[in-house]
């Protein structure tokens, strides 16, 4: 264990780290690391410039887990960890984030190049900067403290950059764990991938997300004349309404989350007919569903599928239901070793005591969670991650690396 005046010198390095910080992040920046789902080549390029700018600042010993995935030009995924040796091996401290972005959207949206990094302030504008950049950058810049000040934590830690967090991650974390011995149930997991403007909460559990494609085919006709056809559309409508009061069936409440109960909300729709004087035979729509981990997702989408039924016989038409059912993911125990040096972390650096929520987004953590690894997640987010004008605080990147630097500092086997 390191002596105390050791993590005040710590402090003080992260504090001088902060140019390179913002170097990192404005290289980071200039590379969009997008999936092929989205448009994108994927992340080869992104990883290879972190790879050579953590190489630059000392380090060697680089492991990776990367996945095949023939859409891109590489042909692979970039998955990988960089090891900053610690005092013992018993355990592994991991900080885990993804190297991939969002596209930018609607460009004249944007006040700035989103793939240019922009500072003014405290403010550290374009695409991926905050989501997931932020606790990349933190992450990094607190390894680094102790790889310069030659001061080694009180056990291994690891780095983790994925892939494909986006858009799944098949080709990120679920890649991972398909290699034997990443992980152990000893090992402690953290995910710099939501949290607070205050940096005041601890995700510990997760609602269970599952996305419907909802597809209904009826009989086109004139609109003129719509007793002659079934309107695909209408009964679409009929049941998207009737997918908006499903809350009301899976009703329980836990009060970890906000809000506290499950959602069930229609979202995308496709274009049926180019025209307006047409009945459409032919509509497609989604719904975004966010479950309490009470329930699961068989029977939420059984029941989908009964209401589908009705509405088939009240319109006469056929409805389709797509999804892929998802395990829920289980909540981490408060008194995980996890939490406990997070809260303490926390606590000590920004003088809070933090609460623990879940969310209903989805992390990488559920992955790890239902492989059977406490992970929690846990960052200083001023919350802007897809938005146009995104940014990242340049103050909560550095007290963030503080905290990460605490971890490392003053985990005990305990």
């Amino acid at each position: 264990m390191v002596a105390f005046m050791d993590f005040k010198n710590i402090q003080k390095k992260i504090e001088q780290l902060k140019p390179m910080m913002i170097e990192l992040q404005t290289i980071l920046t200039a590379c969009p690391a997008i999936a092929p789902e989205s448009g994108g080549d994927g992340e080869w390029e992104k990883a290879e410039l972190l790879i050579r700018f953590l190489q630059k600042c000392g380090f060697t010993n680089f492991t990776h887990y990367d996945a095949r995935d023939k859409r891109v030009s590489k042909g692979l995924r970039p998955n990988f960890s960089v090891l900053l040796e610690g005092e013992s091996a018993e355990r592994t401290i991991w900080i885990m984030s993804h190297l991939d972005v969002v596209p930018a959207g609607e460009l004249s949206t944007w006040k700035t190049d989103p793939f240019t990094l922009t500072q003014k302030g405290d403010k550290l504008f374009g695409r991926g900067t905050e989501d997931n950049q932020q606790g990349l950058v933190s992450s990094v810049a607190a390894a680094c403290a102790f790889l310069q000040l030659g001061i080694k934590p009180a056990y291994n830690v690891r780095l983790l950059f994925v892939a494909d967090e986006e858009v799944g991650s098949k080709y990120g974390i679920d890649a991972v764990l398909k290699h034997k011995n990443v992980f152990s149930k000893n090992d402690i997991i953290f995910v710099p991938d939501a949290g607070d403007p205050k940096g005041s909460t601890i995700e510990i559990a997760e609602k269970t997300g599952l996305t419907v494609k909802v597809h209904t085919v009826g009989l086109q006709t004139h609109a003129s004349m719509p007793e002659s056809g079934a309107n695909a559309f209408l009964a679409a409508c009929d049941f998207a309404l009737s997918v908006d009061g499903l809350h009301k069936v899976f009703d329980k409440q836990d009060n970890l989350f906000s809000p506290n109960y499950s959602t069930f909300a229609p979202t995308k729709k496709l274009e049926n007919v180019p025209n307006t004087n047409t009945i459409p035979g032919d509509d497609v729509f989604y719904i975004d569903c966010r479950i309490l981990p009470c329930y699961t997702t068989k029977e939420v989408f059984s029941y989908m599928k009964k209401c589908a039924s009705e509405i088939e016989k009240k319109h006469n038409v056929k409805i389709e239901l797509e999804a892929e059912l998802h395990d829920a993911s289980p909540t981490v125990s408060p008194d995980a070793p996890a939490v406990k040096v997070l809260q303490k972390a926390i606590t000590d650096v920004k003088k809070i005591e933090p609460k623990l929520v879940g969310i209903g987004g989805g992390t990488v953590a559920a992955h790890l969670r239902k492989a059977g690894y406490d992970a929690v997640v846990w960052s200083t987010l001023d919350d802007c991650a897809h938005q146009s004008n995104e940014y990242c605080s340049v103050k909560n990147m550095l007290t963030d690396a503080l905290v990460f630097a605490h971890i490392m500092y003053n985990t005990t086997s305990e």
